[in-house]
């Protein structure tokens, strides 16, 4: 054997061992995001069975399924934007709920607003609404300084 021959099989070991590794680091990231996957549809049914029962863990174990599902899944992210586009007030609140830093009470105020617009027909009968402008009245004359900041 030459030296040249000698450095043109080193030269295929490392490329071949670059390319095994590579191949290996792709197989344990789709594994992985697969595995992910799998948990978060598993957390997203547990949040489903639960969101009807007393209590309140099905919502958030719901959305955290969702998250997990959709960071690791391009067709789910492809599917929750298209329902996104169809049907803007059921999937907006949840996309609130999945931000970094969530604005909880307002889905929740908003949430109950909707709930009692729908079971309320006429406006006169809805509470929520005029009880809210009622303490900010308050909260105003009581406190003015505090209102203005």
């Amino acid at each position: 054997m030459t030296a040249g021959s000698t450095a043109i099989d080193i030269k295929h070991k490392v490329r071949r061992r670059a390319r095994l590794a590579m191949l290996l680091r792709e197989s344990a990231a789709r594994a992985f995001r697969w595995i992910a996957i799998g948990f978060g549809s598993l957390v997203i049914i547990a949040g489903a069975v639960l969101t009807p029962l007393p209590g309140h863990l099905g919502l958030p174990l719901l959305v955290i399924g969702l998250m997990i599902v959709l960071r690791y899944s391009i067709q789910a992210r492809k599917t929750f934007i298209r329902w996104q586009k169809r049907h803007p007030k059921l999937v907006f609140p949840i996309r609130r709920l999945m931000r970094r830093e969530p604005e909880v009470l307002l889905v929740v105020w908003q949430q109950l607003l909707r709930t009692e617009k729908m079971i309320l027909r006429k406006a006169r009968w809805r509470v929520l609404k005029q009880s809210r402008k009622h303490a900010k009245r308050y909260w105003r004359r009581k406190w003015p300084k505090a209102a203005a900041a």
